[in-house]
């Protein structure tokens, strides 16, 4: 009965997960830098009472870009991490 239902439900579609995961264990390090970052601005957003719009109305951004950034796996530019290190004045890439 268990494997009728399973087989029954299975996915149409190869699962990505491996692909998924190994993406994630090659770009570890930029990933942690941004889940850092994506800490550090939810803070401040919090403590500055600022929504994503008004956010991306101080970086000069869309909301969805201050999100996918929230979200903590966004590759940034220099130029956005500069906008919010002056933003947040607050030191975002130790030199």
């Amino acid at each position: 009965m268990s494997l009728d239902y399973l087989e029954a439900h299975q996915s149409k579609t190869a699962s990505k997960w491996r692909d998924e995961a190994e993406w994630r264990r090659i770009n570890h390090t930029w990933l942690r830098h941004s889940q850092h970052i994506a800490v550090k601005l939810l803070s401040y957003m919090k403590k500055e009472n600022l929504t994503q719009s008004a956010m991306a109305e101080r970086l000069n951004c869309t909301q969805q870009y201050i999100s996918k950034i929230l979200r903590g796996n966004e590759n940034m530019t220099l130029e956005i991490l500069t906008k919010l290190e002056q933003a947040m004045e607050t030191q975002l890439i130790v030199e």
